[in-house]
């Protein structure tokens, strides 16, 4: 299973993001998807995931600013990003579980808000 995000990139604050993470098979085999970022020198975090029957959970930092979603149809899932703080700057991932200890990562997409 591969694992490829794309939509970073350069945005102002206040600005907005659409982040994809396209899979090599059917997202319908995942229990669930998730999207985690990295900022440089810390640790990687949750950041919003969605079941296999499209529930959304978000993390407190990005509730009511970012939004999940899952097209299965296209084997893709999304978040779009919406009024955007330097503090979003990071590294974004996109995972994929399969069950237990079976997971996958995409090669990451940075994101960098300025103010």
């Amino acid at each position: 299973v591969q694992l490829v995000e794309s939509g970073g990139g350069l945005v102002q604050a206040g600005g907005s993001l659409r982040l994809s993470c396209a899979a090599t098979e059917s997202i319908s085999n995942f229990k669930s998807m998730a999207w985690y970022r990295q900022a440089p020198g810390k640790q990687r975090d949750l950041v919003a995931g969605i079941t296999s029957e499209g529930r959304p959970v978000y993390t407190d930092p990005v509730k009511g600013r970012f939004t999940i979603s899952r097209d299965n149809a296209k084997n893709t899932m999304y978040l779009q990003m919406n009024s955007l703080k330097p503090k979003d700057t990071a590294v974004y991932y996109c995972n994929a579980d399969k069950g237990p200890l079976t997971d996958y990562w995409g090669q990451g997409t940075q994101v960098t808000v300025s103010s």
